[in-house]
């Protein structure tokens, strides 16, 4: 039997980039894998790939969201957005704008998830942070200060579901080759002050041992064992997938 056969997975971003990863992998371990994003095309074109099924949602409508009952076995919470700019020139609707996205939707999220878990005695909530849940970078202070809250979250979500099967775990991926990377190049380099093209080896990859992007099917292939039945006792922590970033 696939290790997750019969389960129900609901992944937020999940039409592109790592999301689209994570619900290619559950599917192939036999979840029904439910993709929740903006973008309703390509999240149905996805469904429809997968056999599973498309969810458009606006994660940035959060009163929307505090009503919600979800239905869901495993809870990929990965939506996420990007603002690379100092802070006295950080806009602050777009701190507000990082924050309810990437903190507020994963814990309304939790809260409309947690009540179907506790009468199953079963579930796995999957936070995407980032190596920068543990580490700062200049320009990114609103990026930073949600994956940091993104990880107490986690931590907190692991000990209320311990006593009811329910799991919660963050993975750490540095960069990792998708559109939300890609978009930050200009960005990056417009802030610091160099070439488009020595932003990677020069700002991205700097602190990585290992100097390539992660690859969305890497992160997706922890995320799958997480979600598995062999990772019942891994709950609070946070596994870190950045080239040897935070060794340092």
């Amino acid at each position: 039997m696939s290790t997750l056969s019969g389960r129900r997975a609901v992944i937020t971003g999940g039409a592109a980039g790592i999301g689209a990863a994570v619900a290619r992998s559950f599917a192939a371990e036999g979840a029904h894998v439910v993709v929740a994003d903006r973008d309703g095309t390509a999240a149905q074109a996805l469904a429809d790939e997968l056999g599973g099924e498309a969810w458009e949602v606006d994660l940035l409508d959060t009163r929307a969201l505090e009503d919600l009952s979800l239905e869901a076995d495993i809870l990929v919470n990965n939506a996420g957005i990007q603002r690379v700019a100092p802070i006295v020139d950080f806009e602050p609707e777009a701190w507000r704008r990082i924050h309810a996205l990437m903190l507020e939707a994963p814990f309304l999220l939790i809260r409309a998830a947690m009540p179907g878990m506790i009468e199953r005695g079963f579930g796995r909530v999957l936070n995407l942070s980032s190596v920068h849940g543990i580490r700062a970078s200049a320009f990114k202070s609103a990026y930073v200060a949600a994956k940091h809250g993104l990880e107490g979250l986690s931590k907190v979500t692991a000990l209320e579901g311990a006593p009811h099967g329910i799991t919660s775990n963050c993975i750490d991926p540095g960069y990792v080759r998708t559109a939300l990377v890609e978009s930050q190049i200009a960005d990056q380099a417009r802030t610091h002050g160099i070439p488009e093209d020595e932003v990677l080896q020069k700002v991205m990859l700097t602190e990585a041992a290992i100097k390539r992007l992660v690859e969305p099917e890497e992160v997706a292939s922890l995320a799958t064992w997480l979600a598995g039945p062999h990772a019942g006792m891994v709950t609070g922590s946070s596994y870190v997938m950045d080239g040897g970033w935070s060794a340092r």
